[in-house]
Protein backbone atom coordinates (compact mmCIF):
# COMPACT_ATOMS: atom_id res chain seq x y z
CA UNK A 1 0.00 0.00 0.00
CA UNK A 2 2.92 2.39 0.72
CA UNK A 3 4.68 1.92 -2.41
CA UNK A 4 1.35 2.78 -4.25
CA UNK A 5 0.69 6.16 -1.86
CA UNK A 6 4.20 7.15 -2.76
CA UNK A 7 2.91 7.36 -6.64
CA UNK A 8 -0.08 8.60 -6.71
CA UNK A 9 0.59 12.25 -6.36
CA UNK A 10 2.66 11.94 -9.54
CA UNK A 11 -0.13 10.22 -11.19
CA UNK A 12 -2.79 12.77 -10.64
CA UNK A 13 -0.19 14.84 -12.53
CA UNK A 14 0.00 12.82 -15.70
CA UNK A 15 -3.41 11.25 -16.02
CA UNK A 16 -4.82 14.49 -18.06
CA UNK A 17 -2.50 13.02 -20.44
CA UNK A 18 -2.99 9.48 -20.09
CA UNK A 19 -6.15 7.50 -20.05
CA UNK A 20 -4.87 4.26 -19.49
CA UNK A 21 -3.66 6.25 -16.00
CA UNK A 22 -6.93 7.17 -15.63
CA UNK A 23 -8.35 3.99 -15.61
CA UNK A 24 -5.59 2.61 -13.14
CA UNK A 25 -6.12 5.71 -11.02
CA UNK A 26 -10.46 4.45 -10.27
CA UNK A 27 -8.69 0.95 -10.04
CA UNK A 28 -6.46 2.13 -7.31
CA UNK A 29 -9.25 4.21 -5.31
CA UNK A 30 -11.93 1.15 -5.45
CA UNK A 31 -9.13 -1.39 -3.87
CA UNK A 32 -7.90 1.15 -1.09
CA UNK A 33 -12.13 1.93 -0.44
CA UNK A 34 -11.97 -2.11 -0.03
CA UNK A 35 -9.10 -2.09 2.17
CA UNK A 36 -10.80 0.56 4.30
CA UNK A 37 -13.93 -1.57 4.71
CA UNK A 38 -11.75 -4.61 5.80
CA UNK A 39 -10.11 -2.27 8.54
CA UNK A 40 -13.49 -1.20 9.71
CA UNK A 41 -14.92 -4.84 10.05
CA UNK A 42 -11.74 -5.60 11.81
CA UNK A 43 -11.77 -2.63 14.09
CA UNK A 44 -15.86 -3.39 14.84
CA UNK A 45 -14.70 -6.82 15.88
CA UNK A 46 -11.96 -5.86 18.39
CA UNK A 47 -14.59 -3.49 19.64
CA UNK A 48 -17.21 -6.21 20.25
CA UNK A 49 -14.63 -8.32 21.84
CA UNK A 50 -13.75 -5.70 24.28
CA UNK A 51 -16.93 -5.08 24.99
CA UNK A 52 -17.99 -8.66 25.71
CA UNK A 53 -14.77 -8.70 28.00
CA UNK A 54 -15.93 -6.09 29.92
CA UNK A 55 -19.87 -6.55 29.77
CA UNK A 56 -20.72 -10.29 29.51
CA UNK A 57 -21.60 -11.71 26.21
CA UNK A 58 -24.09 -9.70 23.61
CA UNK A 59 -26.51 -11.30 21.07
CA UNK A 60 -24.97 -13.35 19.05
CA UNK A 61 -27.42 -13.05 16.34
CA UNK A 62 -27.02 -9.03 16.05
CA UNK A 63 -23.38 -9.43 14.34
CA UNK A 64 -21.74 -12.18 13.13
CA UNK A 65 -17.82 -12.38 12.43
CA UNK A 66 -16.47 -15.30 10.16
CA UNK A 67 -12.63 -15.21 10.80
CA UNK A 68 -11.76 -17.26 7.77
CA UNK A 69 -13.65 -15.20 5.45
CA UNK A 70 -11.96 -12.19 6.99
CA UNK A 71 -8.80 -13.57 6.57
CA UNK A 72 -9.40 -14.62 2.15
CA UNK A 73 -10.69 -10.61 2.43
CA UNK A 74 -6.88 -9.57 3.49
CA UNK A 75 -5.54 -11.69 1.13
CA UNK A 76 -7.82 -10.76 -1.94
CA UNK A 77 -7.06 -7.15 -0.69
CA UNK A 78 -3.38 -8.02 -1.00
CA UNK A 79 -3.61 -9.57 -4.47
CA UNK A 80 -5.35 -6.56 -5.67
CA UNK A 81 -2.59 -4.12 -4.44
CA UNK A 82 0.23 -6.36 -5.71
CA UNK A 83 -1.91 -6.42 -8.80
CA UNK A 84 -2.34 -2.67 -8.94
CA UNK A 85 1.55 -2.12 -8.36
CA UNK A 86 2.57 -4.41 -11.33
CA UNK A 87 0.19 -2.47 -13.77
CA UNK A 88 1.38 0.82 -12.37
CA UNK A 89 4.88 0.28 -13.72
CA UNK A 90 4.64 0.88 -17.63
CA UNK A 91 3.61 4.24 -16.14
CA UNK A 92 6.97 4.94 -15.34
CA UNK A 93 5.91 6.88 -12.16
CA UNK A 94 8.04 8.76 -10.14
CA UNK A 95 8.70 7.94 -6.12
CA UNK A 96 12.12 8.38 -4.01
CA UNK A 97 13.87 4.83 -2.44
CA UNK A 98 12.72 5.69 0.91
CA UNK A 99 8.77 6.09 -0.59
CA UNK A 100 8.59 9.62 -0.30
CA UNK A 101 6.92 11.43 -3.37
CA UNK A 102 9.23 13.39 -5.60
CA UNK A 103 7.02 16.63 -7.46
CA UNK A 104 8.03 16.58 -10.65
CA UNK A 105 7.12 19.98 -11.84
CA UNK A 106 7.75 21.50 -15.12
CA UNK A 107 11.11 23.62 -14.94
CA UNK A 108 10.55 27.43 -14.38
CA UNK A 109 12.41 30.64 -15.97
CA UNK A 110 13.34 33.78 -15.36
CA UNK A 111 10.81 35.93 -18.07
CA UNK A 112 7.08 36.55 -18.06
CA UNK A 113 5.05 39.33 -19.90
CA UNK A 114 3.55 42.39 -17.83
CA UNK A 115 0.18 41.79 -19.46
CA UNK A 116 0.03 38.30 -17.65
CA UNK A 117 0.39 39.51 -14.30
CA UNK A 118 -3.12 41.03 -12.43
CA UNK A 119 -3.55 42.24 -9.45
CA UNK A 120 -0.42 42.04 -7.64
CA UNK A 121 1.10 45.45 -8.02
CA UNK A 122 1.05 46.19 -4.00
CA UNK A 123 3.03 42.64 -4.22
CA UNK A 124 5.64 43.96 -6.51
CA UNK A 125 6.22 46.82 -4.38
CA UNK A 126 7.00 45.59 -1.86
CA UNK A 127 9.34 43.27 -2.16
CA UNK A 128 10.95 45.45 -4.62
CA UNK A 129 11.33 48.12 -1.40
CA UNK A 130 12.72 45.13 -0.25
CA UNK A 131 15.51 44.52 -2.53
CA UNK A 132 16.62 48.02 -2.67
CA UNK A 133 16.77 48.21 1.56
CA UNK A 134 20.27 47.81 2.37
CA UNK A 135 21.44 44.66 4.36
CA UNK A 136 22.63 46.16 7.82
CA UNK A 137 24.78 43.47 8.64
CA UNK A 138 26.65 42.99 5.92
CA UNK A 139 25.08 39.58 5.03
CA UNK A 140 23.13 38.45 1.77
CA UNK A 141 19.78 38.93 3.04
CA UNK A 142 16.90 36.43 2.20
CA UNK A 143 13.45 36.94 1.18
CA UNK A 144 10.81 34.86 0.99
CA UNK A 145 7.20 34.38 -0.85
CA UNK A 146 4.95 31.76 0.85
CA UNK A 147 1.52 31.13 -0.63
CA UNK A 148 -0.38 27.70 -1.51
CA UNK A 149 0.20 26.14 -4.92
CA UNK A 150 -1.26 28.36 -7.96
CA UNK A 151 -1.38 31.33 -6.05
CA UNK A 152 1.01 33.51 -8.02
CA UNK A 153 4.40 33.04 -6.66
CA UNK A 154 6.51 31.96 -9.31
CA UNK A 155 5.06 34.67 -11.35
CA UNK A 156 5.75 37.45 -8.72
CA UNK A 157 8.95 36.81 -8.62
CA UNK A 158 9.13 36.65 -12.50
CA UNK A 159 7.62 39.92 -12.62
CA UNK A 160 10.24 41.68 -10.02
CA UNK A 161 13.24 39.87 -11.54
CA UNK A 162 12.36 41.58 -14.93
CA UNK A 163 11.49 45.03 -13.35
CA UNK A 164 13.79 47.70 -14.66
CA UNK A 165 14.65 49.22 -11.33
CA UNK A 166 15.83 45.34 -10.43
CA UNK A 167 17.53 45.18 -12.96
CA UNK A 168 19.76 48.08 -12.86
CA UNK A 169 20.37 48.07 -9.25
CA UNK A 170 21.86 44.37 -9.02
CA UNK A 171 25.11 43.79 -11.29
CA UNK A 172 24.16 40.31 -11.69
CA UNK A 173 21.08 37.90 -11.70
CA UNK A 174 20.25 34.53 -11.01
CA UNK A 175 17.32 32.04 -11.51
CA UNK A 176 17.30 28.82 -10.30
CA UNK A 177 14.14 26.38 -10.26
CA UNK A 178 14.76 24.47 -7.35
CA UNK A 179 12.09 21.94 -6.67
CA UNK A 180 11.72 19.19 -3.98
CA UNK A 181 15.48 17.86 -4.91
CA UNK A 182 17.92 20.28 -2.64
CA UNK A 183 21.26 19.00 -3.72
CA UNK A 184 23.44 21.60 -2.93
CA UNK A 185 26.60 20.79 -6.18
CA UNK A 186 23.59 20.44 -8.24
CA UNK A 187 22.57 23.92 -7.36
CA UNK A 188 25.61 25.45 -6.97
CA UNK A 189 26.32 24.03 -10.79
CA UNK A 190 23.50 25.85 -11.75
CA UNK A 191 24.14 29.21 -10.17
CA UNK A 192 27.75 28.79 -11.91
CA UNK A 193 26.34 28.10 -15.07
CA UNK A 194 24.33 31.24 -14.89
CA UNK A 195 26.67 33.67 -14.23
CA UNK A 196 29.23 32.21 -17.40
CA UNK A 197 31.24 30.12 -15.32
CA UNK A 198 32.63 27.10 -17.30
CA UNK A 199 31.67 23.58 -15.54
CA UNK A 200 31.77 20.00 -15.75
CA UNK A 201 29.87 16.31 -14.97
CA UNK A 202 33.18 15.44 -13.02
CA UNK A 203 33.55 19.02 -10.99
CA UNK A 204 34.11 19.03 -7.11
CA UNK A 205 32.04 20.78 -4.79
CA UNK A 206 35.74 23.05 -3.63
CA UNK A 207 35.95 23.45 -7.85
CA UNK A 208 32.33 24.62 -7.80
CA UNK A 209 32.95 26.97 -4.73
CA UNK A 210 36.23 28.26 -5.67
CA UNK A 211 35.08 29.15 -9.39
CA UNK A 212 31.93 30.58 -7.89
CA UNK A 213 33.18 32.64 -4.99
CA UNK A 214 35.88 34.17 -7.64
CA UNK A 215 32.75 35.29 -10.14
CA UNK A 216 30.68 36.53 -7.34
CA UNK A 217 33.05 38.61 -6.01
CA UNK A 218 32.14 42.26 -5.45
CA UNK A 219 29.53 42.00 -7.48
CA UNK A 220 25.95 42.82 -5.78
CA UNK A 221 23.82 39.61 -7.21
CA UNK A 222 20.22 38.68 -6.97
CA UNK A 223 19.50 35.05 -7.13
CA UNK A 224 16.17 33.50 -7.42
CA UNK A 225 15.14 30.30 -5.78
CA UNK A 226 12.27 29.07 -7.07
CA UNK A 227 10.03 26.35 -5.59
CA UNK A 228 11.57 25.58 -2.24
CA UNK A 229 10.88 22.67 -0.59
CA UNK A 230 13.54 22.00 1.45
CA UNK A 231 13.37 22.43 5.28
CA UNK A 232 16.96 20.90 6.12
CA UNK A 233 18.68 23.78 7.39
CA UNK A 234 22.02 22.26 7.18
CA UNK A 235 21.52 21.56 3.72
CA UNK A 236 20.49 25.70 3.78
CA UNK A 237 23.39 26.64 5.44
CA UNK A 238 25.82 24.39 2.85
CA UNK A 239 24.37 26.37 -0.23
CA UNK A 240 24.63 29.90 1.36
CA UNK A 241 27.81 29.63 2.35
CA UNK A 242 29.11 29.46 -1.13
CA UNK A 243 27.03 32.67 -2.04
CA UNK A 244 28.49 35.15 0.89
CA UNK A 245 31.21 36.92 -1.60
CA UNK A 246 29.11 39.18 -2.93
CA UNK A 247 28.75 43.20 -2.69
CA UNK A 248 27.02 44.82 -0.03
CA UNK A 249 23.14 44.78 -0.86
CA UNK A 250 23.05 41.31 -3.17
CA UNK A 251 20.14 39.61 -1.93
CA UNK A 252 18.53 36.27 -2.32
CA UNK A 253 14.61 35.58 -3.09
CA UNK A 254 12.92 31.88 -2.63
CA UNK A 255 9.61 30.87 -3.60
CA UNK A 256 8.20 28.36 -1.28
CA UNK A 257 4.65 26.96 -0.03
CA UNK A 258 5.81 26.31 3.07
CA UNK A 259 6.22 28.88 6.24
CA UNK A 260 8.72 26.25 7.85
CA UNK A 261 10.66 26.39 4.77
CA UNK A 262 10.80 29.95 4.59
CA UNK A 263 11.96 30.52 8.63
CA UNK A 264 14.67 27.83 8.03
CA UNK A 265 15.99 29.75 5.15
CA UNK A 266 15.62 33.31 7.18
CA UNK A 267 13.27 34.03 9.95
CA UNK A 268 12.35 37.56 8.02
CA UNK A 269 11.14 39.20 5.47
CA UNK A 270 8.49 36.71 4.70
CA UNK A 271 6.16 37.71 2.66
CA UNK A 272 2.86 35.73 2.27
CA UNK A 273 0.90 36.33 -0.60
CA UNK A 274 -2.86 36.34 -0.37
CA UNK A 275 -5.74 35.22 -2.77
CA UNK A 276 -6.88 37.99 -5.22
CA UNK A 277 -9.73 40.38 -5.24
CA UNK A 278 -12.63 39.58 -6.85
CA UNK A 279 -12.48 42.02 -9.86
CA UNK A 280 -8.76 40.56 -10.23
CA UNK A 281 -10.10 37.23 -10.40
CA UNK A 282 -12.50 38.07 -12.99
CA UNK A 283 -10.07 39.47 -14.82
CA UNK A 284 -7.20 36.43 -14.95
CA UNK A 285 -10.26 33.94 -15.65
CA UNK A 286 -11.14 35.86 -18.65
CA UNK A 287 -7.71 36.41 -19.89
CA UNK A 288 -7.43 32.64 -19.68
CA UNK A 289 -10.42 31.33 -20.26
CA UNK A 290 -10.87 33.55 -23.98
CA UNK A 291 -8.77 33.85 -26.82
CA UNK A 292 -7.34 37.83 -26.15
CA UNK A 293 -9.22 40.07 -27.54
CA UNK A 294 -12.74 38.21 -27.75
CA UNK A 295 -13.62 38.84 -23.77
CA UNK A 296 -16.94 41.49 -25.16
CA UNK A 297 -18.37 38.70 -26.77
CA UNK A 298 -18.91 36.70 -23.64
CA UNK A 299 -20.75 39.06 -21.72
CA UNK A 300 -22.48 36.26 -19.36
CA UNK A 301 -18.99 34.98 -17.95
CA UNK A 302 -18.19 38.26 -16.75
CA UNK A 303 -21.65 38.49 -15.04
CA UNK A 304 -21.47 34.72 -13.64
CA UNK A 305 -17.97 34.18 -13.14
CA UNK A 306 -18.82 33.48 -9.28
CA UNK A 307 -21.13 30.71 -10.35
CA UNK A 308 -18.23 28.79 -12.60
CA UNK A 309 -15.56 29.54 -10.47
Amino acid sequence: MSAIQALLQDAEKKQVKNEGLIDWLGQVKDVFYDAEDVRDEFECEALRRQVVKEHGSIDPTSYSFDPHDFSNKIKEIRERFEEIKNVGDQFHLVKRLDDSLIVQREMTHSFVHDSYVIGRDEDKEKIIDLLMHPSEDGTVPVISIVGIGGMGKTTLAQWVYNDERVTNFFDSQIWVCVSEEFIILKLAKEILKYVGGSISENMSMDEVQSSLRKILENKKFLIVLDDVWNDDRDKWIGLKNLLIEGANGSKIVVTTRSHKVAIVMASRPIHDLKGLFDDDCVSLFLKWALVEGNEQQYPKLSRDWKRIL
